[in-house]
Parts: C-alpha cells; structure tokens; sequence
C-alpha cells in the first residue's frame, strides 16, 4: 500500500462518527460505510462511479467509457501496471490471483505500442551491454600494455 493510500484511509476512520461496530460474517471494522453506519455494498459503489462519470464528462471533452465500475479500475490498474514492467509475481499478489495465469491472460494486455517499447529497451540493453564489454576489453589492454611499456623502459636502462 502507498503512503499516500494509507494517509487517506487513516483520515477516513479519524473524521469517522463513531458508532456500534457491526459484525458481518465474523468480520468487522469496516473501512467504508453508508449514512447508516453499514458497511458499503456494490450497489453503493454503482451509484457512486455513475454519478462520478457525470460529473467528468459535463467538464471534459473526451467521455469516460459508458460501463464504469470498481472492476473496470482494478482492471486498469492491473494492465497499467503490467505494461509499465512489474513483477508479474509481485502484481499477482497484489491483485489476489491464485494462478498467474489469471494476471497474465486476463488483465496484462499487450498493444502494438508495448511490444514496440519492449523491443526498444531490449535493444537498448544489448547496445549498453556491447558498450562495457567493449569498455571492459580497453581497460584489461591497457592494463596488460602499460606494465610491458614499463619493463621495456627498464630494459633499456639496464643495457
């Protein structure tokens, strides 16, 4: 979790108006609740992501797609954050998946423009790879020259 998520959720149960705590299926202390002090339900979230999308498209040009819910964000955040290069282990434990296959098949989409990138930085890394080998052999020549250079000196000197 960021520390920015953590701040919100910290300021979430402090401004909260404290009231009896309720218990559904053994669990309990609910981090989202209703006017009635109920734990939100998908219904709540609906509601909320419609009347969010209303209010973006009145101030901007472009819409936002016309089925907007909790799922459409975490599937966009998933693939974002698949197409930007994270661990797929690491992403498969944050979103819950049991099977990586999940992550991988269903949420990690690949454009034309993401295996382009990917092609980009793979080159990338091969020419910076060629460059210090390169740097390296120069180094090692250098090493084995300047000490031959030195006993030729001493050579002569000798004679």
């Amino acid at each position: 979790m960021s520390a920015a998520a953590y701040e919100a959720f910290q300021r979430v149960l402090k401004n909260r108006k404290r009231g009896k705590s309720i218990q559904v299926d053994g669990y309990s202390d609910f981090l989202f609740l209703n006017r009635d002090g109920l734990p939100k339900v998908a219904v709540n979230y609906d509601a909320m992501f419609k009347c969010l999308a209303k209010k973006f498209n009145k101030c901007h040009k472009e819409p936002l797609p016309a089925v907007m819910t909790p799922h459409t964000m975490r599937h966009t955040f998933c693939t974002r954050m698949a197409n930007d290069g994270m661990n797929p282990k690491a992403l498969q434990y944050i979103m819950g998946h049991a099977n990586i296959t999940m992550t991988l098949n269903y949420y990690a989409h690949a454009t034309f423009h993401s295996a382009q990138a990917e092609m980009a930085r793979l080159e990338a890394a091969k020419a910076e790879k060629a460059v210090e080998a390169a740097e390296t052999t120069v180094e090692n020549t250098v090493e084995v020259a300047a000490p031959a250079v030195e006993n030729a000196g001493e050579t002569k000197a000798a004679a």
